[in-house]
């Protein structure tokens, strides 16, 4: 590790082919980078134990699992009861990637709203973070969200956020909080990050969902963990602070939302 201020990558897919081969190796450069945590996400529950397996063999790894809406259609349709019982392992921490896509596979949007709603019953259940993905799907999303909370409280991230200001609004009104990805780096993003600016800091993370959208200057190769600190830095300019203090407030988003991690640093 480095005196770099640590920060946290909140989304990666740390099993997906790009970045499994060589994983020891993007570990470390993510340390070095001052990535001193990383959350992998299970997109198929199918595939849970053997990201389970990667928390489980390093300890800068926490984990969390649920059905893709982009694999709803093709994979079983998981359970209340399925999700609560992976909750029960120290290293899972959140619900999901769960949530609406529109862009790719509106054909299955029944299919996805079901889904959606039985990730949230888990995340109501469990106390742990629902981590949203939305594409093209706004209105649907913003309206289950405010229908399901108002059935009883849960928390929630809406992650690699490049949706719209109503959608931002809906989900800040609710209490849930922002993800800050390589998106926001990019140079045309400024109508995006104008969003991000006009939220309250203390509900915005940062993640790579790598392999996927690298910042600059890696923009169009592989991403992995270590890049957070790209977009991280564009954060703090975003938000008109500096590094130090952009990460140090990450940081206490994160641990706020993932409480379960905190805890279980506490009692390591």
């Amino acid at each position: 590790m480095t005196n770099t201020p640590p920060i946290t990558d909140s989304h990666c897919h740390l099993d997906f082919p790009e970045l499994i081969a060589e994983l020891p190796d993007v570990i470390a450069r993510a340390q070095a980078a001052g990535v001193a945590r990383m959350v992998t996400i299970c997109t198929k529950l199918k595939n849970e134990p053997s990201v389970r397996a990667i928390a489980e063999a390093h300890a800068p790894v926490y984990y969390a699992a649920g059905t893709h809406p982009m694999s709803v259609a093709a994979e079983p349709m998981a359970t209340l009861e399925q999700l609560i019982e992976i909750a029960q392992h120290p290293k899972m921490v959140g619900i999901g990637e769960t949530g609406l896509d529109y862009h790719y596979t509106a054909e299955s949007a029944q299919m996805q709203q079901d889904s959606l709603r039985i990730h949230i019953a888990a995340a109501r259940e469990t106390g742990l973070p629902l981590i949203i993905h939305s594409r093209d799907a706004d209105d649907d999303m913003a309206a289950i969200l405010r229908e399901e909370h108002g059935k009883g409280a849960f928390t929630c991230v809406m992650h690699c956020f490049s949706s719209s200001e109503a959608l931002a609004r809906a989900a800040l009104d609710l209490g849930f909080y922002l993800s800050m990805s390589g998106i926001t780096a990019f140079p045309k993003s400024q109508p995006l990050r104008d969003i991000f600016a006009s939220a309250p800091l203390e509900r915005v993370l940062v993640e790579t969902d790598s392999p996927y959208l690298a910042p600059p200057p890696h923009r169009g190769r592989r991403n992995e963990p270590a890049y957070t600190a790209h977009t991280a830095r564009r954060a703090a300019e975003t938000f008109g602070i500096d590094y130090a203090t952009f990460a140090a407030q990450s940081e206490a988003n994160f641990e706020r939302l993932f409480s379960k991690v905190a805890a279980y640093e506490a009692a390591a």
